[in-house]
């Protein structure tokens, strides 16, 4: 049983020098545990370490924290009678598709099923939607990585400037939609992770759109300022009621 307990250990990286004072806190903590009155017996092939998780603070990732809130509140607040989602965090279209009728198109189908979602098999560079048919559209932190294969998409130098102009296509007269992007003071490819914009020249991909509204991430900061320096640009864009691309 010794033998096992070992095994199972080592799988879950007990021997990484990096987890080492991890794995003195979990075995202090595991005798610790054991001397109290009326613990129950631990067998240790039932040990189940979770090293890391004792921070002092919540781990958060802001870039989501921040863009997937600020674009449930935008969505939310203009009440769409539907609303199309490319390509954004999962976590965030299953809670918007609770509070709006809600479609996710991705390249890679979901292995889970809600409901509340439907889902269509596609990609952001051949939307499965008419041209001017969507009242509302997102796509958050997809377009940069477009082109540059990663999700196994096909390479291609433009194909952000393809991903904007597919995702503009379907939006409908006064339509909305609401995109975000990796922004600096200049503009390059991080290959084949993603590419970074200056924000003139990603704002100018839109038009004729109107710009709504523009907010800035940076670092933990959430704010409307945008700074001279790398950071995320979360936008709300409207195509202008009854003017056609």
């Amino acid at each position: 049983m010794l033998r096992r307990a070992r095994r199972h250990v080592r799988s879950l990286g007990a021997e990484s020098p990096r987890n080492l004072a991890a794995w003195l806190r979990f075995w202090r903590s595991y005798h610790d545990y054991r001397r109290l009155a009326g613990a129950d017996a631990v067998s240790l092939r039932h040990l189940y370490p979770c090293l890391g998780d004792d921070t002092g603070e919540t781990p958060v990732e802001p870039t989501y924290f921040f863009q997937d809130a600020w674009a449930f509140e935008q969505i939310v607040g203009q009440r769409p009678v539907e609303h199309v989602d490319v390509g954004s965090h999962y976590k965030f279209v299953a809670l918007l598709s609770k509070v709006v009728p809600l479609t996710m198109v991705d390249l890679r189908p979901l292995p889970v099923e809600l409901p509340s979602l439907h889902f269509r098999h596609g990609s952001i560079l051949d939307l499965p939607f008419e041209d001017e048919s969507m009242p509302s559209v997102s796509s958050l932190c997809v377009v940069e990585h477009i082109g540059l294969g990663r999700y196994g998409d096909v390479l291609d130098p433009r194909g952000s400037e393809r991903a904007v102009a597919e995702l503009m296509r379907v939006v409908a007269p006064g339509g909305d939609l609401y995109v975000s992007v990796p922004i600096d003071v200049e503009s390059r490819v991080h290959f084949n992770a993603h590419r970074v914009f200056t924000e003139e020249s990603f704002v100018a991909l839109f038009d004729p759109f109107e710009l709504c509204e523009s907010r800035y991430i940076y670092g933990n900061e959430f704010g409307e300022r945008w700074a001279p320096r790398s950071g995320t640009g979360c936008y709300w864009f409207r195509r202008p009621a009854g003017r056609s691309s």
